[in-house]
């Protein structure tokens, strides 16, 4: 009861600290399919040290611990000497050391933990966002993005995939004579590390771990629930044909 009550909670606040964005921002932005790589480990390994990397700064997953990276085959002396970071051992959960007061100073929110984030936004919506930041220097971080307008967050894989900048344009709307503001593309300032197609990947790889972290048994739930409906298949028919044996003779 305590673990689903935990899970809960986690879940309201990961869905309380995005609740600061305007209502609108993601209903006018079209969301991208995100890659299913559930079965592909060597996509899931990359997520995992992308995330331990990058993410794992600031925001914590304290429903995860590290011998779990052990299920996508990545051995625990590799997890020991390249992604252990914020413990020393490898039992524990992943949590973080900055305090959410310095978090909130910073940011102007707590960054929510990440445990559960992908079954409270999906897959799509995270793949999304983390390719739509952009260079804004209206902002304190001096960043924002599409699908998250305002966001706290800067882009921490800013170097990954270079600056960009968005491009708007302004035109009336002819009913209401409102002047509306519409996305017109982004401009790439300077490159980064990857190619727009590799780092489009590496999200890709990222959000399959997201999801991953999120029900690590979600593929042998979903493996165990084939045979399930199997066997309950051959049982209503076996049952069907008994039933229609025993009534057979009886008018």
């Amino acid at each position: 009861m305590k673990k689903w009550l935990s899970t809960l909670a986690l879940v309201g606040a990961a869905m309380f600290a995005f609740s600061t964005a305007p209502a609108h921002a993601e209903g006018e932005v079209a969301l991208d399919r995100a890659p299913d790589n559930a079965d592909n480990f060597a996509s899931l390994q990359h997520g995992a040290q992308l995330f331990v990397n990058y993410c794992l700064n600031c925001h914590s997953a304290n429903l995860m611990r590290y011998n779990r990276l052990t299920d996508l085959g990545i051995d625990p002396k590799e997890i020991q000497a390249n992604l252990l970071f914020t413990t020393d051992k490898i039992g524990n959960t992943m949590s973080v050391a900055m305090r959410p007061d310095d978090a909130k100073t910073w940011f102007g929110t707590t960054p929510p933990d990440l445990s559960v984030e992908a079954r409270a936004r999906g897959k799509d919506w995270l793949y999304t966002y983390l390719r739509s930041f952009y260079r804004d220097e209206t902002r304190p971080t001096g960043w924002n993005n599409r699908v998250y307008e305002n966001v706290g967050m800067p882009h921490v894989l800013w170097a990954l995939q270079g600056i960009r900048t968005a491009k708007f344009e302004t035109e009336t709307d002819e009913k209401t004579g409102e002047k509306v503001k519409h996305f017109a593309g982004y401009t790439q300032v300077t490159p980064g590390t990857m190619s727009p197609v590799d780092y489009d990947s590496a999200m890709a790889d990222l959000v399959s771990y997201l999801s991953w972290m999120s029900e690590p048994a979600q593929q042998t739930r979903k493996r165990l629930g084939v045979w399930v409906l199997i066997f309950l298949g051959v049982l209503s028919f076996l049952a069907w044909r008994l039933n229609a044996s025993y009534w057979k003779d009886i008018k």
